[in-house]
């Protein structure tokens, strides 16, 4: 097979080839999204979730099973993503696999082409509509990352067995700078970079004076020189839906006077992205915040129109879909198959 062409070769000083890598080491502000997983075998959902973020995002977030519900698979829209020329970032939760199968959904993804995973430990079963499930938590977000860093960078498996071509991916995990107890947060932070963290992205942001006190401590520890940091904002359709949301969803501080703001408006929805724009925009302006990670749970379509009215990439445009290696090599492969076997390869 022919060799993967040099515009795809991993740069100096990168782990991966991906592009939200590097859009951050070049130092641009990164912006990120979370697509919402459908529940259908059809991969023309997928496709058509992912279409809203055409040119408005860098990487886009393939979720495992958030809120212990069940959806397609992280991996599978990944390969969906990755045949389009998407940027992925494949999240794994440890909630639902063992070692075994992490390792090998890695290399598998790997293999496709995907370039970023986040690690997480995942939400408890009691929250999601199985609770009935078993949970596994083999490893949690702390030895799945140093998992996925041997064997990215010392060719091994958790058993010591060898790796002939290792995975390289950017590695992540998230972050939570509003929960309590808000001192141990940074702390949290610095373990997860110890053990493999190169980018985070944390919870809804509805609180800048949290933020910029967590910030102030991650500054103080030089861990944003270390780690990049995408802070995490969304649109809110509703003061219903925000008290919803504070009371069920763990982690997500929304205060007081967010939802009295929409509780006084006139159109909530509208208020509640202007307060999104709003909160990105004082986002863009804190030291040690690398980008933005957009989550707007079933309003997908406003995420274009959020990123652009809000200015924070001040006139960078995302990159388009592009092929990338993993893709190049499948196509090349199978074009190699149809020359030996004088048959189309499907």
């Amino acid at each position: 097979m022919n060799e993967i062409k040099e515009e795809w070769a991993i740069p100096p000083g990168h782990s991966s080839h991906g592009r939200l890598e590097r859009v951050l080491r070049r130092g641009e502000f990164a912006i990120t999204a979370e697509l919402n997983p459908p529940d259908s075998a059809n991969p023309e959902d997928v496709y058509e979730r992912a279409a809203i973020f055409d040119d408005w995002v860098d990487a886009i977030n393939a979720t495992d099973g958030s809120g212990a519900n069940c959806h397609m698979s992280s991996v599978a829209i990944c390969a969906l993503l990755t045949r389009m020329g998407y940027a992925p970032v494949m999240q794994i939760s440890c909630r639902d696999h063992n070692r075994i199968a992490i390792q090998g959904n890695v290399l598998g993804a790997a293999a496709m082409g995907v370039s970023n995973i986040m690690c997480l430990t995942g939400d408890g079963v009691q929250a999601g509509d199985q609770p009935g499930a078993k949970p596994v938590f083999d490893l949690d977000c702390m030895s799945l990352l140093e998992t996925i860093r041997s064997m990215r960078d010392e060719k091994k498996f958790l058993s010591g067995r060898k790796i002939t071509s290792p995975p390289q991916v950017f590695l992540g995990a998230a972050i939570n700078p509003f929960a309590p107890p808000y001192d141990f947060r940074p702390q949290r932070l610095a373990k997860k970079i110890e053990a493999g963290a190169q980018f985070v992205q944390s919870q809804y942001c509805f609180d800048m004076d949290i933020l910029n006190e967590y910030m102030k401590q991650v500054r103080d520890m030089g861990l944003h020189e270390k780690c990049y940091i995408l802070i995490g904002a969304g649109p809110l359709a509703s003061a219903k839906t925000a008290r919803w949301i504070r009371t069920n969803v763990p982690g997500i501080h929304i205060p007081d006077s967010i939802i009295d703001r929409l509780e006084g408006a006139k159109d909530q929805k509208l208020e509640g992205k202007k307060i999104c724009i709003e909160m990105m925009q004082a986002v863009r302006e804190v030291e040690g915040v690398s980008g933005i990670h957009v989550m707007a749970y079933r309003q997908e379509e406003f995420v274009a129109e959020i990123v652009e009215e809000s200015g924070v990439l001040k006139g960078r445009k995302p990159w388009l879909r592009e092929p990338n290696p993993g893709e190049h090599a499948v196509v090349e492969r199978m074009e190699e198959l149809t020359q030996i076997t004088g048959q189309e390869t499907t």
